[in-house]
């Protein structure tokens, strides 16, 4: 059985509280602008579920340089907010002021100088007086991450969007045949590898970076061969961009983004004989982050199960769009319940209460769910690695 100290693992759903930082550069003279954006965004945020508390700090080696923390009760309550539409549009105004920022999200693992969250008990006896007020309550909500997760030093991350429908076969050939671009980003940094599948029209590109994704995505954007893609595909995007404009590449990939929020893997060294797989999954209204979470529970019991042929699995989701990326061993349809994510007692039953494809009812044989395994998967368009260095 692979051991909670071997496995690779990094998920938004193990119930902790989340503290995200936002480094900022400014524009020389926009600090007053800035500071008038952030009001308008903090009493925003405030009242968005699952917000605790932000801070804003200035540095006191650079002025120009700012900082934003904000405590939040889980990563999904986050997630949820940074990927609406709400949000999207009340950052816009930030575009005018900041030169640069980065973002960081963090699961809150230890504390010191605070009682523990509500539910938690100390090893020594019952939660404090202080500890059980409402402030403390209010300051303290959610729980600590249980235990430290392994890492492999890999940041997954994806793109997906619409093209027009009747020009899929012209997106995948552009998408087939376009050039890698060079894998080296900087010393530290290094594209690993790029996956493209598409279901219908959607299009999913995939990514592993070993290093900063944000420095690599960026020099992905300046290479020739990239550009040239994007420029080839715009015509058959639904929804409309310009590249020559900053603003509207930024509104498209803000959009765009697929944010991985569950990756589990064996640890040890890849097989050759593990192929990668796509799935997707529309969930019904409001049911996106139930429906993922169902699937990275399953995943978690995959990979700690030595019979299983699934090697390591990275879940996607944004709102009501679920992808999940499968790397496993021999054909996808071996064990069909296993490969759609609904193994065991009833777990078919709720995956067809939260998709929005699931017309047909519940599958139940193992033929029903072969069918529709093979309606949700995706259609590999390519997969790239780097070559791996010496």
């Amino acid at each position: 059985m692979t051991t909670l100290s071997e496995r690779i693992s990094q998920s938004a759903f193990d119930g902790s509280r989340l503290r995200v930082v936002l480094l900022l550069d400014l524009y020389d003279g926009a600090q007053n602008q800035f500071l008038e954006v952030y009001e308008h965004l903090q009493k925003q945020v405030s009242s968005v579920p699952g917000h605790i508390s932000d801070e804003l700090c200035q540095s006191i080696e650079n002025p120009s340089q700012w900082l934003i923390t904000s405590e939040w009760e889980s990563a999904p309550r986050f997630l949820a907010w940074i990927n609406s539409e709400e949000h999207v549009a009340s950052v816009q105004p930030l575009h005018g002021c900041v030169r640069d920022t980065r973002s960081l999200r963090f699961s809150v693992l230890r504390e010191i100088g605070k009682g523990p969250a509500p539910g938690s008990h100390s090893p020594t006896g019952p939660p404090s007086a202080a500890a059980s007020s409402p402030d403390a309550a209010d300051r303290a909500r959610g729980s600590l991450q249980v235990a430290p997760r392994r890492g492999d030093g890999v940041v997954r991350h994806a793109l997906t969007f619409t093209v027009k429908p009747g020009s899929e076969p012209v997106v995948a050939e552009l998408l087939a045949g376009y050039t890698s671009p060079q894998a080296q980003v900087d010393e530290t940094t290094r594209l690993r590898r790029t996956s493209l599948f598409m279901h219908g029209n959607r299009v999913v590109r995939a990514v592993e970076v070993e290093g900063d994704l944000l420095a690599a995505l960026r020099h992905v954007a300046q290479q020739p061969e990239v550009r040239a893609l994007e420029e080839a595909i715009n015509p058959y995007l639904e929804q409309d961009r310009d590249l020559g404009d900053p603003g509207s590449a930024r509104m498209f990939f803000t959009r765009a983004a697929l944010p991985a929020v569950h990756h589990v893997a064996a640890g040890g060294r890849e097989r050759a004989d593990v192929g990668r797989h796509a799935l997707f999954y529309p969930a019904k209204d409001g049911c996106g982050t139930a429906l993922a979470r169902l699937l990275a529970g399953q995943d978690e019991a995959a990979v700690d199960d030595p019979t299983s042929p699934i090697e390591g699995s990275t879940v996607f989701q944004r709102d009501d769009i679920v992808v999940r990326l499968l790397d496993l061993r021999g054909p996808l349809d071996a064990r069909p319940a296993l490969a759609l994510g609904v193994e065991g007692d009833h777990k078919a039953a709720v995956l067809a209460r939260l998709l929005d494809s699931a017309k047909d009812g519940v599958p139940t044989t193992d033929q029903e769910i072969s069918r529709f395994l093979a309606r949700s998967e995706m259609r590999l368009i390519t997969d790239r690695r780097s070559p791996v260095q010496a």
